[in-house]
């Protein structure tokens, strides 16, 4: 092999170990911006940075067993609507980037278009709940960590035989963390028989229904 041969090919080495080196400290900036914009749109002072959320969810949310308790320990918007685990947290927050047209449209910007709006918003999120098993909720709660000799006789055997059925946390335990829709109606909610997962017209607004809240 020639000398000028020999030098192209270490130029050549050279310059290909350049580019890698470029590309992985392009790609650590890149991840650690990622990783970085994904906490920072992760936490609960994010979430109420909208008007449409401090005003109206969180505020119902304050009043709630969630968010003040005897053990002291806050369940935060992101612990029940953001997944833990990595996969499933970049598909909930692609999904996310759609909140983002309807907050530059104004479509819940007030009190009154939210309620008009949340009969349809709860049961995205039940029917969400539902096909996850509950994920998030069972981030903190699980029927194998619970101890029902310690749980009053109700929960204890509400537990037992949900646990039996297959059911999950949202089948029985709606609205408790915001108020119910005035249209729902725990008649049609029965654990394991809802009709609630799938999407149903809100009844018109001059029609009376059965309504409840936390």
């Amino acid at each position: 092999m020639s000398d000028t041969t020999k030098a192209k090919s270490s130029r050549a080495r050279k310059a290909t170990l350049w580019v890698l080196l470029v590309g992985v400290a392009i790609g650590i900036v890149f991840w650690g911006g990622f990783n970085t914009a994904m906490e920072a749109t992760n936490t609960e002072q994010f979430c109420i940075s909208c008007h449409e959320m401090e005003v109206n969810v969180y505020e119902e949310y304050t009043d709630t067993i969630h968010y003040t308790n005897r053990t002291g320990v806050r369940a935060t918007c992101p612990d029940c609507h953001v997944p833990k685990d990595w996969v499933h947290k970049v598909v909930r927050k692609v999904q996310a980037t759609r909140e983002l047209y309807h907050h530059v449209k104004g479509d819940i910007d007030t009190p009154a278009k939210f309620e008009a709006e949340r009969f349809r918003l709860a049961q995205n999120v039940w029917s969400q709940m539902k096909k996850t098993d509950s994920r998030e909720c069972r981030n903190c709660h699980e029927f194998d960590a619970m101890d029902y000799t310690k749980q009053e006789n109700r929960s204890s055997q509400g537990h037992q035989d949900a646990e039996d059925a297959g059911l999950t946390c949202i089948d029985c335990h709606k609205g408790i963390a915001h108020k119910l829709p005035m249209q729902y109606d725990p008649e049609q909610d029965a654990p394991g028989e809802s009709v609630f997962y799938t999407r149903l017209d809100a009844p018109h607004a001059d029609t009376e229904t059965p309504g409840a809240q936390e």
